[in-house]
């Protein structure tokens, strides 16, 4: 049974989310501020955490970038707020996934189902390693290496690569890296540019002049050796 943690300061938007949850086959948790939620998934690991972003105290933003220090959990925020530098913030600060209130228990279930999905172990002899100069891609095994050590990458970027490493040298557009990596037939590309960029800090030597991860003007991205 997969578990999800809801951090919502809301009692009633929490205990829906809650209930609606546990409808639905969900083991779930709840905690009304960001300090009971980071408290509780050091001390009872979910699978998901969704978080809103107006939190007393610790606000959603630094939530997600304290559980982002230690954790590669997929993070959904669920919020009112759905201004362009809202999401992007969220996003930016290690988001997989932002849904806009109120939220359909059908979409979300399967925006957790869709995040479930992006299993990342494999049996030993099913390892590769697909090599873009000094960067390493293994899909199977979740590994990322730049210059032969490790990176650390969130499950939703480390999916973005394997699915352009797949395709080396060929354009993905963003629509495309929407259904793919996140399910959405139609959405908002920002998750995939959002995500892009952050994908550049962690693999180019310099984010601002990518060898790698490049734009192709007009039609999307591509990985280049």
């Amino acid at each position: 049974m997969s578990a999800v943690l809801v951090i919502e300061d809301d009692d009633r938007i929490r205990l829906s989310l809650v209930l609606a949850l546990e409808e639905e086959g969900y083991a779930v948790s709840g905690a009304s501020t960001a300090e009971e939620g980071l408290a509780a998934q050091r001390s009872r690991p979910a699978d998901t955490v969704l978080v809103d972003l107006m939190l007393p105290g610790i606000d959603g933003y630094e939530c997600i970038r304290q559980l982002r220090r230690t954790d590669d959990v997929p993070v959904v925020v669920i919020s009112a707020r759905d201004d362009t530098d809202d999401i992007v913030t969220a996003l930016e600060a290690g988001a997989d996934d932002y849904l806009i209130k109120p939220v359909a228990v059908k979409e979300l279930t399967a925006r957790l189902r869709a995040l479930r999905r992006r299993t990342r172990t494999a049996e030993p002899d099913e390892m590769r390693v697909l090599r873009f100069g000094d960067l390493e891609v293994c899909p199977e095994a979740g590994e990322v290496r730049v210059h032969g050590k490790p990176v650390a990458v969130t499950r939703t970027e480390f999916q973005l690569l394997c699915e352009l490493a797949e395709h080396a040298g060929r354009v993905l557009s963003r629509d495309q890296l929407l259904q793919r990596v996140w399910e959405y037939d139609g959405g908002d590309v920002r998750l995939v540019d959002v995500h892009i960029g952050r994908l550049r800090q962690k693999i180019e030597d310099d984010s601002s002049a990518p060898r790698h991860l490049v734009t192709v003007r007009g039609l999307g991205y591509k990985l280049q050796r």
